[in-house]
């Protein structure tokens, strides 16, 4: 496919927050716009001592992630996600992962999220870091 044919790609990183709902809607109405499609990613990522967090009954770190996404996506478009729709699980930093999926997308979309430090005040951490890291445009959303 030649850039001018290649279908428009809109990314949208999910972490279960209300931000990550808005933005999932956001991604899916700019998708709808650009007559592309969207793609909404959860990054996990188990602790460096999961053992410890196992051995206490908390569970699969990708079972988790994997419900939070099918939450949010339930959340935003209700019993029927929109064909232009995909879902996709991924292990990895969450930042780092996104910026490396959004690669060849027309744009990454994520919440943003009021947690730590000074530019928590402003962006989450992740938030902050997908807008230094991504290769694409970013759209921060509340």
């Amino acid at each position: 496919m030649s850039e001018s044919t290649a279908q428009v790609r809109i990314v949208v990183g999910v972490d279960g927050s209300s931000a990550s709902v808005n933005a999932l809607k956001e991604g899916a109405r700019l998708a709808a716009e650009l007559h592309g499609v969207m793609e909404a990613v959860a990054v996990w990522e188990a602790p460096t001592k999961q053992a410890s967090y196992m051995a206490v009954g908390i569970g699969s770190f990708e079972e988790g992630a994997a419900e939070i996404l099918s939450d949010a996506l339930f959340q935003a478009f209700g019993a029927e996600v929109p064909e232009s729709v995909s879902a996709r699980l991924v292990q990895g930093p969450a930042a780092a992962t996104l910026a490396s999926l959004a690669e060849g997308a027309r744009m990454l979309v994520v919440g943003r999220r009021g947690h730590g430090g000074l530019m928590g005040l402003l962006l989450g951490s992740v938030s902050a870091a997908v807008v230094n890291q991504s290769p694409v445009p970013v759209l921060v959303v509340q």
